[in-house]
């Protein structure tokens, strides 16, 4: 691999990928294997920065189902993914990364992540498998370098460099999107996209947490709950909810964070005004009403002379509890056979629709992936090429694709770029 080509080139080649990462490496594993001359270039000193970074360093590959799986994650834009996984599956991936020597496991969450708990290996290995020497084709990959601009005369393309003029037959882009711009990912596949006629989906922060300014919640700092329900609905409660979700949840002091708050942002962010949206939460989501009123009915009645507050820390923490009665104005202290059958419905009410305030979301610098972007209707989900532009190709987060935690994301990303690859 070089860091730098202090020259212009009069290589050509077949295909020049802009973007190092999890959908470049993979269109250029894919390519190669085609019989391809590809270059691949990355502004960046290193490859896969993003996934080094994800998953906490430990890189969640992909998610532990069929193809329908994913297809159904992504929702409203899931149905372009077929053609996608049909190239590459989620079996495919962990097959591909095996075969090189990357061990995975299947935790409970159905996440797959490498043995190692090491996002290094999963890099290394699709560097690996996009400069195999073993291949039909040959790849150069070219550290340090950043794309300036995307020309195309005749049937050939111009890529301009800081250090350089390349040309090629094809074009494929996988620069991602705007999330965690210290990544490099700073929408630059955007300007290029535009220049080619193509519509871009507005770009906003998703799988990012959710911010709040001033709420008792903040008390709660720290706090996790495995599994609540939540949904986000706008200043008109009777409204339909925008979005529903069910996972992990996290109090922070700035908001709220955790696998349902991160997957339900798209939601805020795509919102016309984020802060008249709130935040609705279910703390006990298989029971309904009339359970979880037997249930705290029967607690108080077994219980009668221990206080309301003692008795509730059977199902939260001490902390919850206090602050929760504190804020709704009940006394923690109150015997639980003195507690109304009226006090005792409230709570259920309060337990099953906690509403906390939404200013917004915390934005590109801490979302795990961009919402909007290339316009799907624009891109031949079959090959992956633009339907504007004959020979340019687009692959992975810089195209409008979004899904939940997981390694969904990822998995769009090396399906996408495979088949990109390939075509």
């Amino acid at each position: 691999m070089q860091s730098r080509l202090s020259q212009q080139s009069n290589d050509s080649y077949d295909l020049i990928i802009v973007g190092g990462g999890a959908a470049g490496l993979m269109a250029c594993a894919s390519a190669v294997r085609c019989g391809k001359r590809v270059l691949l270039l990355e502004k960046n000193n290193k490859l896969g920065v993003k996934i080094l970074m994800s998953g906490g360093t430990r890189c969640n590959i992909t998610h532990h189902c069929d193809s329908r799986g994913i297809v159904d994650a992504f929702r409203r834009n899931g149905r372009f993914l077929h053609s996608p996984l049909a190239a590459l599956s989620p079996t495919d991936v962990v097959e591909l990364v095996e075969s090189v020597g990357v061990a995975t496991k299947v935790e409970s969450t159905g996440k797959v992540f490498p043995i190692s708990n090491r996002a290094i290996d999963v890099r290394d290995a699709l560097v690996d498998l996009a400069s195999d020497p073993n291949c039909s084709g040959s790849s150069k990959i070219i550290v340090g370098i950043a794309c300036q601009n995307i020309g195309k005369a005749a049937d050939q393309f111009s890529v301009a460099t800081t250090d350089g003029t390349f040309v090629s037959n094809s074009v494929l882009i996988t620069t991602g999107g705007k999330s965690y711009p210290g990544c490099g990912t700073t929408g630059d596949g955007y300007v290029w996209a535009r220049k080619f006629g193509h519509t871009i989906q507005s770009p906003v922060p998703a799988l990012t947490p959710i911010t709040n300014q001033n709420c008792w919640s903040h008390q709660l700092k720290g706090l996790t709950f495995d599994d609540v329900s939540i949904s986000v609905v706008a200043a008109n409660k009777n409204s339909k909810p925008l979005d529903q979700r069910r996972g992990g949840f996290l109090f922070t002091h700035f908001g709220y964070s955790g696998p349902a708050p991160l997957n339900i942002s798209r939601s805020v962010s795509l919102h016309d005004q984020p802060a008249s949206t709130t935040l609705v939460c279910d703390f006990f989501p298989d029971q309904n009403q009339e359970q979880l009123k037997a249930q705290l009915t029967s607690l108080a009645q077994g219980n009668p002379k221990q206080s309301l507050g003692k008795i509730l820390t059977q199902l939260f923490p001490r902390r919850f509890v206090e602050t929760f009665l504190a804020n709704h104005g009940i006394e923690a202290t109150l015997r639980a056979g003195e507690v109304s059958k009226q006090a005792i419905q409230s709570l259920v009410v309060s337990l099953k629709q906690m509403r906390f305030p939404i200013d917004g979301v915390y934005g590109f610098k801490k979302a795990e992936v961009t919402a909007g972007g290339v316009s799907l209707s624009e891109i031949d989900s079959k090959t992956m090429q633009s339907k504007l532009c004959p020979g340019l190709y687009f692959a992975g987060e810089v195209l409008d694709l979004d899904g939940p935690i997981g390694g969904y994301n990822f998995q769009s990303a090396f399906s996408t770029g495979w088949l990109a690859g390939k075509s």
